[in-house]
C-alpha cells in the first residue's frame, strides 16, 4: 500500500511529451515487444498527420511514475470514430445510438492502424500493470468516456483485464512459423511464451491452432518448407509463383538504412493508389514512412517488382525482435510482420508473391522465426499461414449494455472457438507419421 500511494498517475496529450528513451526502456522488459509501440513509431504517427485529434486520434497517455521514474505507461487515444482498429464494434455504436446514449467519445489502448499482437501495457511489474489498467479506466469514469477497448493484447495485459472483470473478445489472425511439422497432426496446439493471450476464465487453455511444428528445426530453404505442405498445395504454390515468373517479374529487396530515398517514394505511389482504388485515402501520409526511415530503419524490410528494368509493385515488411531475443539479437530472434502492399500494373498471382511468397523466403533464408500474416483472410492458410487467436478486452462503463455486450461476446467466443477447430482440420501440413 505505501508503494502505491508513491505512484503518481500522469496523463500527456501527446506521445512527445513522453521521453523516448524511458518508454523504450519499459516496452523492452515487457514479454511481447513489438516495433509497433517503440516511441520512434508513435511519435512519428503523430508528427506526420496520422493519428491526431484532427484525424480522430486525440491522445492522452497515460502514465505512471514514482519521483521521476517511468514505471508504467500506454497509449491512450479517445476516439469519436471507429475507423482504423480492426476488432469492429460498430454495432455496439448502433445499438447505444438507437437508445439515445452517446458511445463517443470512446478510449482504445492500442496501436493506430495496426492489428498486430502486443504489449500494450509498459510496466515494470504485474502490480504496477494492474494499477495502470485502474488508472486508466479511472480516468475514463471521469471523464464521462463510455468505454476502453484494450486491442490485440499481449497475454499479460489480457490476463492484468481479465483480472479487472474486463470483457474479452477473440479474434482470428493467421501466422506463419519456421518450423518443419513434427506433431502427428502436422500442427502445434499452444503458443510459446508470449506469443499469445489466456483464454477467457473458464475455457481453459488458449487453442492457438494451427502453429506448425513443435520442435525448433528451421526450414533449410523454400523447397524444404513446400515440402512440409500437402501434395496439392505444393502444387498450387508453384504454378501461382511460376506464373509471376514467367510474366517477366523478378524481384529485389533492401533492408534498414539500404532502403534509398527513390524506393521509399515508389512505395508510397504504391501503397497509396491501392487504398484509393478501394475508395478510400490512405490512413499514413508519406511523412510517417520518412521518419520511418530516419527514426526507425532497422524495422523495416521492403520487396520491390520489376518488370523490363521498371519497378511495378511493393510490399512492406516491419522486422521486430521476438519475446526471448534480449540483447545481441540475431535474425533467428526476430519476427517479421506483413504490412503493406501495392501495385501499379496487374500481374497474376503477384500480390500472393510480393506479400506471402518473398517474406517467407526471406524469412527462411535469414531464420527468421515467425511471420504474421495480419488479420483475417482465410486464403492464407493455402499459403500455410495458419490460425491463431488474438485477444481484446472491455471495458464498458454502461452496466445495462455491459451486460448485453457480455452476453454477446459469450456466443461470439463460442462461434471463434468452433471456427478454429474447423481451420485446425483444414491444415495444409502433410499428417506426419
Amino acid at each position: 500500500m505505501a508503494e502505491e500511494a508513491a505512484i503518481i498517475a500522469r496523463v500527456l496529450a501527446s506521445p512527445l511529451d513522453v521521453d523516448a528513451a524511458a518508454w523504450n526502456a519499459l516496452l523492452a522488459q515487457q514479454s511481447h515487444p513489438t516495433p509497433f509501440l517503440r516511441h520512434e513509431y508513435l511519435a512519428a504517427l503523430h508528427e506526420s498527420g496520422s493519428a491526431t485529434p484532427r484525424t480522430g486520434w486525440t491522445p492522452r497517455f497515460m502514465t505512471l511514475w514514482e519521483g521521476n521514474t517511468l514505471v508504467a505507461a500506454c497509449p491512450l487515444y479517445l476516439k469519436n470514430h471507429s475507423y482504423g482498429e480492426y476488432v469492429f464494434d460498430w454495432a455496439w455504436a448502433s445499438a447505444y445510438e438507437q437508445h439515445g446514449v452517446p458511445y463517443y467519445p470512446k478510449a482504445v489502448v492500442a496501436v493506430p492502424f495496426t492489428p498486430v499482437p502486443g504489449a500494450r501495457l509498459l510496466a515494470r511489474d504485474g502490480g504496477t500493470r494492474a494499477l495502470l489498467l485502474q488508472a486508466v479506466r479511472q480516468w475514463c469514469e471521469q471523464e464521462g468516456v463510455s468505454s476502453v477497448h484494450m486491442l490485440f493484447a499481449s497475454g499479460d495485459d489480457v490476463q492484468s483485464g481479465a483480472e479487472q472483470d474486463w470483457m474479452l473478445r477473440h479474434t482470428v489472425q493467421f501466422h506463419w512459423k519456421n518450423a518443419a511439422p513434427t506433431l502427428g497432426t502436422g500442427v502445434f496446439s499452444l503458443p510459446q511464451a508470449g506469443e499469445g493471450p489466456p483464454a477467457s476464465p473458464g475455457r481453459g487453455a488458449l487453442a492457438a491452432l494451427g502453429r506448425p511444428g513443435g520442435g525448433s528445426n528451421h526450414f533449410t530453404d523454400f523447397d524444404h518448407f513446400l515440402a512440409s505442405l500437402s501434395q496439392d498445395k505444393r502444387k498450387k504454390i508453384r504454378q501461382e509463383r511460376r506464373r509471376v515468373a514467367e510474366a517477366g517479374v523478378r524481384f529485389r529487396w533492401s533492408r534498414g538504412a539500404d532502403i534509398s530515398a527513390a524506393d521509399w517514394d515508389f512505395f508510397y505511389r504504391c501503397y497509396e493508389r491501392t487504398y484509393l482504388e478501394h475508395g478510400n485515402p490512405p490512413y499514413l501520409t508519406r511523412d510517417f514512412f520518412a521518419r520511418m526511415a530516419a527514426h526507425l530503419p532497422e524495422a523495416w524490410l521492403l520487396f520491390v517488382a520489376e518488370r523490363d528494368g521498371r519497378p511495378i509493385a511493393t510490399s512492406l515488411i516491419a522486422i521486430g525482435a521476438s519475446p526471448s531475443g534480449g540483447n545481441g539479437l540475431k535474425d533467428q530472434n526476430l519476427v517479421a510482420y506483413g504490412r503493406y502492399w501495392g501495385a501499379l500494373e496487374r500481374v497474376d498471382c503477384l500480390h500472393f508473391e510480393a506479400c506471402y511468397y518473398q517474406p517467407l523466403q526471406w524469412c527462411i533464408d535469414h531464420g527468421v522465426q515467425r511471420f504474421e500474416g495480419g488479420a483475417q483472410g482465410e486464403h492464407k492458410m493455402a499459403r500455410a499461414l495458419l490460425p491463431v487467436q488474438a485477444t481484446s478486452a472491455h471495458w464498458l462503463a454502461h452496466p445495462a449494455f455491459a451486460d448485453a455486450v457480455e452476453r454477446f461476446l459469450e456466443r461470439e467466443g463460442a462461434g471463434v472457438e468452433g471456427y478454429l477447430q474447423e481451420l485446425q482440420a483444414r491444415s495444409p501440413f502433410k499428417t506426419v507419421a
